[in-house]
């Protein structure tokens, strides 16, 4: 039997929330981990603060694993993640400082602020950890196909002040496949050639070189990835009407380009404020009450809107009936 998915929004723990979730009914998954020791998001729980470069890793392989059984049999996975320097643990908080302070955004104050630990890790000072190739490693080792490396450049990075060393400009996109064999739709990406003539083809397969700006977007989410990004992945991987899925949804960037262009989302966002953005972004409602998708999440509170089920978990019960 088919599942229809709606656009809906999870806020909690991205692997407690996943395992809610019946098997192989997303067509991929975009996504952005938060950053291994950048940013504070004010959230207990969060990704990124754990203790080890190695805690980090396993804990991101183990949301990935419920990833790959959520993913229908030709899903794809991209993941957007850059590097650390093992270093002081001085990094930003989600809203851009370096020290405790209010949101960027009037609207959002107070929602960012703490200071991030000093790391436990054998590298030494000022030394770069090499965080995506240790992720890209480990979830092919789980048993994702890594399919390819691609590389973000930032046409409009931030300055940095170092003069030890370049400033760094790039991220890596990571693209995965649950299967040997999977949907990939090259057509939909294609690119235009440089230098043709009017005898040669205008367009050719796209590069694995991405040059495209940061975000700007007026919200208290710091690191959200461009709109153009998640269209190039979703295009690629995703059918029309198929289902995009982002564990780490954040200002709800996937899933607005999902919805914009025919398809369907599920995000999971552990921090209820940039759910809410989320959901403005995305026009997805929200309980008044506790915030939770009224159709979809379990409630903590168990408010009335909530009624203590999950969508998904009725539908299983319809299915096995």
């Amino acid at each position: 039997m088919e599942r229809r998915i709606n656009n809906e929004i999870f806020i909690g723990d991205a692997l407690a929330a996943l395992k809610r979730v019946p098997d192989e009914i997303f067509n991929c998954c975009v996504t952005s981990p938060p950053y291994y020791g950048l940013r504070d998001y004010g959230a207990e729980g969060q990704i990124g603060q754990e203790e080890t470069p190695e805690e980090y890793i396993q804990n991101l392989v183990l949301i990935f694993r419920e990833i790959r059984r959520t993913l229908r049999k030709d899903g794809v996975l991209w993941v957007v993640i850059a590097d650390s320097y093992s270093g002081s643990g001085k990094g930003r908080v989600a809203d851009g400082t370096n020290c405790k302070g209010v949101s960027m955004s009037r609207k959002y104050q107070g929602i960012t602020e703490g200071r991030l630990k000093k790391a436990k890790t054998s590298c030494k000072n000022k030394d770069l950890i090499g965080i995506p190739w240790l992720l890209a490693f480990a979830l092919r080792a789980d048993g994702w196909f890594l399919r390819q490396d691609i590389i973000w450049q930032k046409t409009n990075s931030m300055p940095e002040s170092v003069r030890d060393r370049c400033v760094r400009s790039h991220e890596y996109i990571f693209m995965l496949s649950k299967s040997k064999k999977y949907y990939f739709d090259w057509d939909a990406i294609k690119e235009p050639c440089v230098n043709t003539t009017d005898r040669e083809p205008k367009f050719r397969r796209k590069r694995d070189v991405w040059s495209m700006p940061t975000a700007g977007f007026r919200g208290a989410h710091f690191a959200a990835f461009p709109e153009q990004l998640a269209k190039t992945c979703i295009l690629a991987t995703c059918p029309v009407g198929g289902v995009v899925v982002d564990p780490f949804l954040g200002s709800g960037t996937t899933g607005k380009v999902a919805k914009d262009n025919g398809r369907c989302f599920v995000g999971i966002e552990i921090n209820k404020e940039y759910a809410i953005i989320a959901a403005e972004r995305t026009k997805t409602e929200l309980c008044n009450n506790c915030k939770h998708n009224t159709r979809d999440f379990v409630c903590s509170a168990h408010c009335g809107g909530c009624n203590g089920t999950s969508k998904f978990e009725q539908r299983k019960e319809r299915d096995e009936k």
